[in-house]
């Protein structure tokens, strides 16, 4: 079997981009890194690097062996994490992005309870929807919520939630408008968008049965916040589309009806980015494994700070 070492000796080599730096980063000196290599080429039977003067290049087996190498060393990295975890309490700066909207009505609920498990942490938490750069702006965890994750890049992807939009209203707008059945009804009904083009609104919607309905409506009042609009759902102004997240609680005590519960549109992914697996501090990896449990889509009932 190789020496394991000679693997991650050879990985750092090439993503160092010789073996000088590489020797830096590791404390060996660069003469027994290149011997180790060479013996590890001998020992496969391959040539795994071309040499130069200048620079290295790998060979196209070398292409293929680099990258096994990577998986070891981050498998080897992980496993020293989860050790790490379990002796180490989570303890520093966490920083951490989230949308406006998640961070009003989940996230800002639950950062208190972490807080206060973790005594050793502090967050410091950018609330935006803007896209930010984890690596640039040197953030741990980037919340976000998205129907797609195709976009998410090379950042380590981890689903925290699905988030859906329900169709509400309050009871004051159905006795003043009536109560749609049907998906024709809803246009004598007041609405409320984030976002109008020249007075106009739509929305896909998908249905029983695989059907889809694009749902066309003129809103009275438009707002790009979503709470914003909840506040204006509550007080009777139209009927609007809100994360099932925002309106738990006012649905469960009649503040709020949910109109046409077979139709909605995409689903939404709550979850969170972060750069890489390897090397997650405690704190990181704590705050994963809380959001995990705490979310809404995992327990309607928030977990609570002890008083």
């Amino acid at each position: 079997m190789n020496d394991l070492n000679d693997m991650l000796y050879f990985a750092e080599v090439v993503e160092r981009g010789g073996f000088a730096a590489a020797g830096r980063a590791l404390g060996i000196p660069k003469s027994r890194l290149s011997r180790r290599v060479a013996e590890l080429e001998a020992r496969l039977g391959v040539r795994l690097l071309q040499r130069t003067t200048r620079k290295l290049s790998l060979t196209e087996v070398g292409e293929a062996y680099l990258r096994h190498c990577q998986v070891m060393r981050d498998a080897a990295q992980a496993a020293a994490d989860t050790v790490a975890q379990v002796r180490t309490e989570p303890c520093g700066t966490l920083r951490v992005s989230c949308p406006v909207t998640l961070a009003q009505t989940v996230v800002g609920e639950l950062l208190p309870v972490y807080l206060q498990r973790n005594p050793l942490v502090r967050v410091e938490m950018q609330v935006t929807n803007r896209a930010v750069n984890l690596v640039e702006e040197s953030i741990d965890v980037a919340l976000r919520v998205r129907s797609s994750l195709d976009d998410s890049g090379s950042m380590v992807v981890k689903r925290l939630d699905m988030s859906r939009l329900v169709l509400v209203a309050s009871p004051e707008l159905l006795r003043r408008q009536g109560r749609p059945t049907r998906l024709e009804e809803l246009g004598r009904l007041d609405s409320l968008a984030m976002s109008a083009v020249d007075g106009r609104a739509s929305l896909l919607l998908h249905g029983p049965g695989g059907q889809e309905y694009t749902l066309v409506h003129h809103p009275r009042y438009v707002a790009d916040d979503l709470l914003t609009l909840k506040f204006a759902v509550l007080a009777g102004t139209g009927m609007g589309w809100l994360p099932d997240y925002m309106c738990h609680d006012e649905l469960a005590d009649g503040r709020m009806v949910h109109l046409l519960p077979g139709w909605s549109p995409p689903q939404g992914v709550v979850h969170a980015v972060f750069p890489s697996r390897r090397g997650l501090s405690p704190a990181v990896r704590g705050f994963l494994d809380f959001l995990a449990e705490s979310m809404p889509g995992t327990s309607h009932t928030a977990p609570r700070a002890d008083p």
